[in-house]
C-alpha cells in the first residue's frame, strides 16, 4: 500500500505542477500532506515535516545567504567581466551562447556547489538570453545538465557517499569514471550545440557592430554606431523586451516575433542592454574589485577544503561583503532589500520541499518504493547488477535524495550484486550514472535557485529537461559498459 501511495504521490506532484494546475510550494506542501492521511498517519504530519525541516535547515540557510552573496558581488560588478567576455565569444550569436552556458555551467561546477554554480551562470547569461529572444529554458536545461555531469566529483557529494555506504575509496571510484563522464559532458556540448542551431533558426543570427557578420550583412543598412543588427536575410531581431519563449519561460516551440520589414534594419538595442549590466549603475564598486574578487576565491577554496560548513562560510561571506562594499546602514538595507525576492522564493521552496520529503521518509514510502523495485529484479539479471544499478540510478535518484539512494538502497543493490559475482566497485560506478538527471529533481533545492533567478516556471524547466539528462545519462552508462569500467 505504502509503495502504491508513494509513487502515486510523486506522480500527482509532477503531473499538477508540469499541467501548472498548482504552485510548486503549494504543492510540495499540500499533495504529501494528503497522502499522509491517506496512508492513515495523518497524527504524525507534524513530526514527519518537523524532522523534515530539521535536516533541510541548513540548506536553506546556506541558499540564503549565497544568494545574498552572489547578489552583492553581481551589483559591485564582479561578474561584468565575465559577462562581457563571453559576450566577445558569443557574438551575439544564439549557437554560441548556448554552448557558451554548457561551459559556463561545467567550468563553475569544479567547486562542487550547484546552487554556487546555478548563480553565475544565470548573472552572466541572463542578459543574453533576454536581449537576443532566446528562450530560458534552453538555458536552464543546459546549465542543469552540465551541472549534474561534473556533480560526480568527490566533492560534489554523491561519489563520496557512494564510498561511504559501500566502504570502499572515492578515488577508486571516481578515477576510472572519468573517460564516461568525458564522454558524457561532450555529448552536452553536442547537445547545446544543437539546441543553439534550433534557436539560431527560431530567433536568427545576430552580430555586433564591427564584426565581419555585421559588414556583410544585408540588413546592416540605417544601423548606426552602438547598435546590435541582424545578420543573415530574413533574420529575427532581438529588439525591445524579451522575445516569445524567451522571458516567460516557455519552451522552444512557441511562436518567434515578426522578421523585420525588407529593406529596414532591426531596431536597436544600447550596448549596456547588450550587456545586461549598466557599466554606470550606482552599485558598481571598481576600487573593490580586487577584494571582491579575492573574497570569493577565498570563499569558494574554503568551501572545497571544508574549513567551516558552507552555510557559516556564506553566512560571514555575506556580511563581510556588505559590510565593506556598503558600510552605510541605508545602503546595507537597499541591498538587502533588492534580493528579499529571490532569498525568500528560494528558501521557502526549500523548507516545503522539506515536507515532501520528511513524509515520504517519515511514512515509510520511500523504503517500500525502494525493496519494491530492488525486487523486481528476475534472478537472471544478477549478473548484470551493474547495469541495473545503473538504470535504476536514473529514477531512484530522481524521486529520492542522495541520500536515500546512496545510504538506503545502494547498499542493498550491491549486495544482491555481491552474490552473482560483480564487485562493488561496479555498482558503486554505475549509481553515479543518474546525477545528470538528479539535478533536475523537485527534491534538489538548488534547482528552485537556477529556475528562480531565470524566471522560469519548475513545470516549464522539467517537461523541457527531463529527456535530455535522461538521454545524458543514458549516454555516461553506455560509455562506461564500452570501456569496461561498470
Amino acid at each position: 500500500m505504502l509503495t502504491f501511495l508513494g509513487f502515486a504521490m510523486i506522480a500527482t506532484f509532477l503531473v499538477l505542477i508540469m499541467l501548472k494546475k498548482m504552485s510548486p510550494i503549494a504543492a510540495l506542501v499540500l499533495i504529501p500532506a494528503l497522502f499522509c492521511v491517506f496512508a492513515g498517519k495523518g497524527a504524525h504530519l507534524g513530526d514527519y515535516v518537523i524532522d523534515g525541516v530539521g535536516k533541510l535547515a541548513p540548506t536553506a540557510a546556506m541558499l540564503m545567504f549565497a544568494i545574498v552573496y552572489f547578489g552583492l558581488m553581481i551589483d559591485v560588478g564582479l561578474f561584468d567581466p565575465v559577462v562581457r567576455a563571453i559576450l566577445r565569444f558569443c557574438k551575439a550569436d544564439p549557437m554560441r551562447v548556448v554552448v557558451g552556458t554548457a561551459v559556463l555551467a561545467a567550468v563553475v561546477s569544479l567547486d562542487g556547489d550547484g546552487s554556487t554554480t546555478f548563480m553565475i551562470t544565470v548573472s552572466a547569461m541572463y542578459p543574453l538570453y533576454k536581449r537576443l529572444g532566446l528562450s530560458l529554458v534552453v538555458m536552464t536545461g543546459v546549465a542543469a545538465t552540465a551541472n549534474g555531469v561534473m556533480n560526480t566529483l568527490p566533492w560534489g557529494g554523491p561519489t563520496a557517499r557512494a564510498a561511504t555506504a559501500l566502504k570502499l575509496d572515492a578515488a577508486d571510484i571516481f578515477v576510472p569514471m572519468i573517460p564516461a563522464l568525458a564522454v558524457g559532458l561532450v555529448f552536452v556540448f553536442v547537445l547545446a550545440y544543437a539546441l543553439g542551431l534550433r534557436e539560431r533558426r527560431r530567433v536568427g543570427s545576430l552580430a555586433l557592430p564591427g564584426d565581419p557578420a555585421a559588414e556583410e550583412s544585408d540588413v546592416e543598412a540605417g544601423a548606426g554606431s552602438g547598435t546590435l543588427v541582424a545578420a543573415g536575410s530574413g533574420a529575427k531581431a532581438a529588439a525591445g523586451g524579451s522575445r516569445t519563449g524567451g522571458g516567460s519561460g516557455a519552451g522552444t516551440d512557441t511562436a518567434p516575433a515578426p522578421a523585420p520589414e525588407a529593406g529596414g534594419s532591426a531596431p536597436a538595442p544600447s550596448p549596456e542592454d547588450i550587456q545586461g549590466l549598466d557599466p554606470r549603475r550606482p552599485t558598481l564598486r571598481p576600487r573593490l574589485y580586487w577584494f571582491n574578487a579575492a573574497l570569493t576565491a577565498a570563499l569558494l577554496t574554503a568551501m572545497i577544503m571544508e574549513l567551516l560548513p558552507i552555510p557559516v562560510l556564506f553566512l560571514l561571506g555575506a556580511a563581510l561583503a556588505l559590510t565593506v562594499n556598503f558600510p552605510h546602514m541605508p545602503d546595507q538595507k537597499a541591498r538587502i532589500a533588492a534580493h528579499a525576492d529571490n532569498v525568500l522564493n528560494v528558501a521557502g521552496m526549500v523548507f516545503a520541499a522539506a515536507v515532501f520529503t520528511g513524509v515520504l521518509s517519515g511514512t515509510g514510502m520511500v523504503k517500500h518504493m525502494a525493496d519494491w523495485l530492488v525486487g523486481a529484479i528476475p534472478d537472471g539479471m544478477g549478473p548484470h547488477m551493474a547495469l541495473v544499478t545503473g538504470l535504476l540510478s536514473l529514477p531512484l535518484t530522481y524521486f529520492m535524495s542522495n541520500d536515500g539512494f546512496y545510504f538506503g538502497v545502494l547498499p542493498v543493490l550491491a549486495e544482491a550484486g555481491a552474490a552473482h559475482g560483480v564487485a562493488p566497485l561496479e555498482i558503486a560506478r554505475a549509481a553515479l550514472v543518474g546525477q545528470a538527471l538528479h539535478m533536475s529533481s523537485p527534491l534538489v533545492p538548488a534547482v528552485y535557485v537556477l529556475v528562480g533567478m531565470a524566471g522560469v516556471e519548475f513545470g516549464d524547466h522539467t517537461r523541457f529537461t527531463v529527456k535530455w539528462a535522461a538521454l545524458t545519462s543514458l549516454v555516461v552508462l553506455g560509455a562506461g559498459m564500452l570501456f569496461g569500467i561498470i
